[in-house]
Formats: structure tokens, C-alpha cells, sequence
């Protein structure tokens, strides 16, 4: 049942939603109800990644992954809805992209800092992550298509909305091929060995984790519409652009389930667990969140295409690139976890001002 961890978790994941829902109904200042939101969204999210963990133990490896990729990014999935719905596509480009350059490099820089800390160099079974990470490269290069059609401006430049939406449709129907695959374990799956298995009084039964996963995932809807309604005016008191909130700020919000998911089990020198986590998560947001987006956004009225400013372009290649290369020796080190950071923290600086 639910340790004394689990319901301490639970009741911050309360008491913040609740406080969020105040401050937006009392009006309370656009910065405090942002700050207030994305801690809620936050608490929720990492609650939704312990619930899906523990419902795991009982699934088996192969559909753990899938439902760990699908309910993980679900706050993500409500925040693009909510911005969309208000009209901040630039917001939602930026906050996807953040999602990739998050998971590619500061969530995998963090978890090489901390596990490298405790643990020294960690080693893992390089071939399952390299697949993952090759697959989402190939993923980047399919939504940088677009791009380079408008940019080299060639004749589908003026078809731009029509070609992301073929787009769109080829990833999810790549994306629901590799289901199948997943839940037979394949490198795509979150796999646990021996010696990560819980101990007896942390598994929790079917319909508690089913519940608190409803619960959470509500909680997460309403958290998302709060910090989206004060997202704009956030941005105009604290002065950040569109491409930084959504690049950094809501990205990060979005991906607390990775950021500490991930971290926690590279902490506990879980290191194989921890890169399917975070690895997955870009992938996932690659071939399902933004198509599934690109689509939704038509239904809503205000259509976003994978046509991006050329620096995100560039940005999401390098991600791509130095995750797949930093993981194919089979271990990690604290100093490559500094690289990573400090390069995230490169790219962020790059769009301080737009």
C-alpha cells in the first residue's frame, strides 16, 4: 500500500492544486498564479510517474514503457491544448522543441552529475538507448522537413500547413507501429532488471494506482488550464519572449515526471531504468505529443505547423546528436553530464531574447 513517501507526495499534489485553483479564482497577482500552477503541474506529474511506475510492476517491462511514455507526457498534452486554445502556438513550438533539448540534455546532464556523484562511472547496456536515441534522430530530421522546405524556399513552401500535416500523420502512424514492439520488450520499453524490484509494502494494487492515476490526471487538466490563463501575463510582467517561455519555462514544467523520474533512479544507480525514462520521453514527444498536436490544432482553430525558426532547427539536431553520441560507449560520467548541462544552458541563453 502507500508508504509514508507516497502519501506525502500525494498530499502536496493536493494541497498545490487546491492552491492553484484559489489564486486563479481570487485573481491573485499573474506571477504568483503562474509560479503556483507550475509547482501543482509539477507535483502532479511526478505523482502520474509514480502511479504508472507502480502499475508497471504488475503489467511486465514492455507495456510499463508504453504507458510510462503516454501518461508522462500527459501534463505536456494539456498544456499544449490550453495554449493552442489561447492562441500561443509560437509558445507550443517552443515548448516542444524544449521537451527534446530538455530530455536530450539537461534531465540526461543531471542524472550523469548525480548518479556520477554517488556511484562514480556508471555503466549500461548501450544498445536498447542507442536504438532509442538513433530512432528519435531520425524522428527530428522527419519534423525539420517543413523547415527546410519554407527556408530553401522550393515549390511546397506554399503548402506548408498541408505538408506538416502528412507529416504529422507518418509519425503517428510510425509511432503506433512501434507500440507492438514495445510491449514485447523491445528496445523502445522500459526494462527493470532483478535487483530494481520494489519491496513487498511499495506495491500498490491495481485499483489504487488506477485511481490515483485518475485523480492525477484530472488534477493535471485543471492545473494546465490555471497556468496556461497566466502564462501571457507572466511573460509580460517578468518581460520573457514566446521562444524562451515556451523553450525553457513550460518545457521544464511539462517534463517533471523525466526530470525526476530520471534523476531519482540514476541516484540509486538504476542507470539502464533511468536513460529508458528520459531517452523514451524525447522520443515520445517526437513521434506522438507533436503530431498529435499538429492535428488537435485544427480542431481548435489555430493551426500550428512543424515550419520552426531556423536556430530550433539546429538546436534540436545538435540534442539529438550529442545524446546519441554521449551514450554509445556504454557509460557516463559526471564531467559529461557538466558538458550536457552547460550546452542546454548555451542554447537557453540563445533565445533570452526571442
Amino acid at each position: 500500500m502507500l508508504t509514508r513517501a507516497d502519501w506525502l507526495r500525494l498530499a502536496v499534489a493536493i494541497v498545490a492544486t487546491v492552491a492553484a485553483g484559489v489564486a486563479n479564482r481570487l485573481g491573485a497577482p499573474p506571477v504568483a498564479q503562474f509560479v503556483v500552477a507550475a509547482v501543482a503541474l509539477a507535483v502532479l506529474a511526478s505523482l502520474v510517474g509514480q502511479a504508472t511506475e507502480r502499475l508497471g510492476d504488475r503489467l511486465g517491462p514492455g507495456a510499463t514503457g508504453v504507458l510510462q511514455s503516454a501518461l508522462g507526457n500527459l501534463p505536456e498534452l494539456f498544456v499544449g491544448i490550453f495554449a493552442l486554445r489561447a492562441g500561443l502556438v509560437a509558445v507550443v513550438q517552443a515548448s516542444l522543441v524544449g521537451s527534446i533539448l530538455g530530455n536530450s540534455l539537461l534531465v540526461l546532464g543531471l542524472a550523469f552529475v548525480v548518479g556520477g556523484a554517488r556511484h562514480g562511472v556508471q555503466r549500461f547496456a548501450s544498445d536498447p538507448p542507442r536504438m532509442i536515441s538513433t530512432m528519435t534522430l531520425l524522428a527530428v530530421a522527419a519534423l525539420a522537413m517543413p523547415t527546410l522546405i519554407h527556408s530553401l524556399h522550393t515549390p511546397a513552401e506554399p503548402h506548408a500547413e498541408a505538408l506538416s500535416i502528412a507529416s504529422a500523420i507518418v509519425l503517428l502512424v510510425v509511432f503506433v507501429g512501434s507500440i507492438p514492439f514495445a510491449l514485447r520488450g523491445g528496445p523502445t520499453a522500459v526494462s527493470r532488471g532483478a535487483s530494481e524490484a520494489e519491496e513487498p509494502g511499495e506495491i500498490w494494487p491495481v485499483w489504487l494506482a488506477a485511481a490515483v492515476l485518475a485523480g492525477a490526471g484530472v488534477g493535471a487538466a485543471f492545473a494546465s488550464d490555471w497556468f496556461v490563463a497566466a502564462l501571457r501575463p507572466a511573460m509580460t510582467t517578468l518581460g520573457l519572449s514566446d521562444a524562451f517561455t515556451g523553450l525553457v519555462v513550460v518545457a521544464i514544467a511539462g517534463n517533471a515526471v523525466e526530470n525526476v523520474v530520471g534523476i531519482q533512479l540514476a541516484a540509486k544507480n538504476k542507470v539502464d531504468y533511468a536513460l529508458s525514462v528520459i531517452l523514451n520521453s524525447s522520443l515520445q514527444v517526437a513521434l506522438g505529443l507533436w503530431p498529435a498536436l499538429v492535428l488537435l490544432s485544427l480542431l481548435l482553430g489555430t493551426p500550428m505547423t512543424l515550419v520552426l525558426p531556423g536556430l530550433m532547427v539546429a538546436a534540436l539536431f545538435l540534442a539529438a546528436l550529442v545524446g546519441t553520441l554521449v551514450i554509445t560507449d556504454g557509460e557516463s560520467t559526471w564531467l559529461e553530464g557538466a558538458i550536457l548541462i552547460g550546452l542546454y544552458c548555451i542554447i537557453a541563453a540563445s533565445f533570452w531574447w526571442g
